[in-house]
């Protein structure tokens, strides 16, 4: 079954336009949910809508409100809907072109993938989808999904093009409130060099496969046991550590970590006196800093 195209309308660049056709890129139909049903009869449970002064109403006597005052609402119908239009309705206008890490993450929202609408389109949508990838540029241009104007970039990717949705500026929280009280003085440069030979022993490339949701799978291996008519099996938490400050927790990243290659780093030869001084108590003084030559030292060893 083809996938159903959440819009259609034209891309357009000047006096250059093509119809395309938009799909949501993600989906989360294989997330594992669960229905709420009576706790003896096991039925459904179904939510309808009632009205404090009427009891339960017909869906189709619903209308849309607006709450312009404090329980003071004007109606709003489809014909009012139909009268907003504008050009975002049918067309995405690309309005601007940006560098590709210029768009910051905070406020990409959602994804999808956008693709030729008929043979006839495909070679201006090939036209415009190189020229993107070849400049390195993202566009700026505006749609209308659910009833709501909505600011996106478009990209090359792959054989298609790929949207994501921003958030209005108005939607993205400041900084200042939780990083306010934050200090801003610079930690010590030997423990910052110890704490980046840490990070350079877990390098590796990023392969979404790797990172699985592992409650969900725990959780549909304990739907399938009671299927069998089997008690859930419950895994045992993991055991913790008295970790009680970074030091700590470093150490114990590094007791699990690989040995590090035989070559020395930078990192090793700062390390290596340091660990000795600390050995003979020089570094008793910073309990920090101590711990990080103490975890350096024994994930060489």
């Amino acid at each position: 079954m083809a996938p159903r195209a959440s819009w259609k309308g034209y891309l357009k660049l000047s006096l250059v336009s093509c119809p395309v056709r938009l799909y949501p890129a993600t989906s989360a139909s294989e997330r594992i949910s669960f229905n709420q049903l009576h706790k003896k009869t096991h039925n459904r449970i179904n939510m309808k809508p009632v009205d404090p002064e009427l009891g339960l109403v017909e869906r189709s006597d619903l209308v849309r409100g607006y709450e312009y005052e404090d329980k003071q609402y004007i109606i709003i119908d489809d014909a009012d809907l139909d009268a907003v239009r504008i050009e975002s309705n049918h067309t995405m206008n690309i309005e601007a072109f940006v560098d590709e890490g210029e768009v910051d993450v905070i406020y990409q929202d959602a994804p999808y993938y956008m693709a030729p609408d008929g043979a006839m389109a495909e070679e201006t949508f090939a036209v415009l989808r190189e020229a993107m990838r070849k400049s390195g540029k993202l566009a700026i241009a505006r749609l209308v999904l659910s009833s709501r104007e909505r600011v996106v970039t478009i990209g090359a990717r792959e054989n298609g093009m790929f949207v994501c949705t921003l958030r209005n500026p108005n939607e993205v929280r400041g900084t200042a409130e939780y990083f306010g009280n934050i200090p801003a003085g610079k930690p010590d440069a030997e423990m910052l060099q110890l704490a980046e030979a840490l990070i350079k022993q877990k390098e590796t490339t990023f392969d979404p496969k790797n990172y699985e949701d592992r409650y969900e799978i725990a959780l549909m291996a304990m739907i399938r046991e009671k299927l069998k008519g089997h008690k859930p099996i419950i895994a045992a938490a993991p055991e913790r550590g008295n970790v009680i400050n970074l030091m700590d927790a470093l150490k114990a990243s590094l007791s699990q970590s690989k040995p590090p290659a035989k070559s020395k780093s930078k990192a090793d030869e700062v390390a290596k006196p340091a660990a000795k001084k600390a050995a003979a108590g020089g570094a008793a003084e910073n309990p920090l800093k101590a711990n990080l030559l103490k975890a350096v030292g024994k994930s060489k060893k």
